[in-house]
């Protein structure tokens, strides 16, 4: 999955945006309930080797770097080593879809983080946009995972805090080495007023459930993302931030397998949070579709205002049916949050910058009911979301509110 480091600016770089970049392995969605269909299927593809494990055995599939193919039983979906080349990738492709059991076969792609750089407006505006400053709730007892770069773990807004960490990248530490997944977490679950000079975070007393599913460079395979993805829920975790995704092609079904993942888990009591995407240039009148894994119908994409609340210039849009809507939205225009040392902190500005916004929001709700999770959770979010004067289609149910009482901190 692609992103950029600015809007585009032309149609060529609107085009160059929506072609992302394939690993050379490939996804494999079976047919629900295929069973030990799934493992004959690809040994009679790509030979002995493959390799089958359980959810619970997910965080290990950094393995598949040395076995022709992986299989995650309870979800059908299967993942193909590129080490085959493009050649007998595509053989293996034709065998695959010439199987009764086998739904899809598709190129596995990388995911990058999903950013924009900008330097505008308030440093704090959109905690305050949100109303998190009269909001009672910190997020306590709440876990909340974000799936980046990483976390600084020397950040000195984090000392104290127990973080829970795991690293899903080949050789690589939860350390970021990028400052993407710094920011997103600060903005989601940081900038404790008692520790800082200035609010930028949300649910600052939340239980921050870190992992690392994009590499220093800001970028991931689709193997470890699901990896991440099936951590956070097996951890349990009530929220999951994910500021990542690559483009999607005007009229693109969603990937069956994200949204099996968003389906198990709305019921296991978790709620995937997605950035819908970068890739609109609106002042040349493009607005690129929602991006994946934002498009699944079960996952909340999340779109980007400004500090006007007008719909961002990059933020992308609903414009492909079937799941790729825009769900909620919120500040992504200018966003100061935390950074790796020495520079402690950094204005960003995305859909990525968005995303933890609604996270950090949902936090605060789900600390004021232990029923609020899952489906409960996205549709209080969608419930009291602020109304905007603009298309549903860029913003879904309109700016994202937290819960409200007496002044915070």
């Amino acid at each position: 999955m692609a992103a950029t480091d600015e809007p585009a600016t032309d149609g060529n770089s609107v085009l160059e945006l929506l072609r992302p970049k394939a690993t050379g392995g490939l996804v494999v969605s079976f047919a629900e309930r295929a069973g030990r269909e799934e493992v004959t299927a690809l040994e009679n593809a790509v030979g002995s080797g493959v390799r089958s494990v359980g959810l619970s055995e997910a965080a290990e599939i950094k393995a598949l770097d040395g076995e022709p193919a992986l299989v995650f039983e309870e979800l059908g979906v299967a993942f193909v080593s590129e080490r085959f080349g493009l050649e007998a990738a595509s053989s293996i492709r034709a065998k695959l879809m010439d199987t009764e059991c086998v739904q899809s076969v598709r190129p596995e792609f990388y995911m990058f983080a999903i950013e924009s750089f900008g330097d505008t407006a308030e440093a704090t505006w959109g905690v305050r946009a949100v109303g998190a400053l009269d909001s009672p709730q910190t997020g306590q007892d709440v876990r909340l995972a974000v799936l980046d770069t990483g976390l600084d773990m020397t950040h000195p807004d984090f000392a104290g805090r127990n973080i829970v960490q795991r690293s899903f990248v080949p050789g690589q530490s939860v350390q970021d080495g990028h400052g993407h997944g710094t920011h997103c977490a600060g903005t989601a679950a940081g900038g404790r007023a008692a520790q800082s000079r200035f609010r930028y975070g949300l649910a600052s007393n939340a239980e921050l459930y870190v992992g690392k599913v994009l590499s220093n460079s800001g970028s991931g395979r689709e193997r470890d993302i699901i990896a991440g993805m099936v951590w956070a829920i097996q951890q349990r975790c009530a929220v999951i931030s994910m500021s990542l995704g690559r483009p999607v092609q005007p009229g693109e079904e969603p990937a069956p397998e994200y949204e099996r993942i968003g389906r198990l888990a709305l019921q296991q009591g978790s709620l995937l949070i997605a950035a819908a995407g970068n890739e609109s240039s609106r002042r040349y009148g493009f607005i690129a579709p929602v991006g994946a894994p934002a498009n699944a119908p079960s996952i909340m994409a999340v779109g980007a205002v400004d500090q006007s609340l007008d719909v961002a210039e990059f933020s992308s849009g609903a414009i492909n049916p079937g799941g790729g809507e825009v769900d909620i939205a919120a500040p992504g225009v200018g966003i100061l949050s935390a950074a790796p040392q020495p520079e402690l902190y950094r204005k960003m500005q995305g859909t990525s910058m968005a995303c933890p916004h609604v996270a950090g929001v949902a936090a605060l709700w789900a600390e004021t009911d232990p029923k609020l999770r899952g489906q409960a959770l996205w549709e209080r979010l969608t419930m009291t979301a602020r109304g905007l004067d603009a298309p549903a289609r860029d913003v879904g149910a309109g700016l994202v509110q937290a819960p409200q009482g007496q002044a915070g901190v």
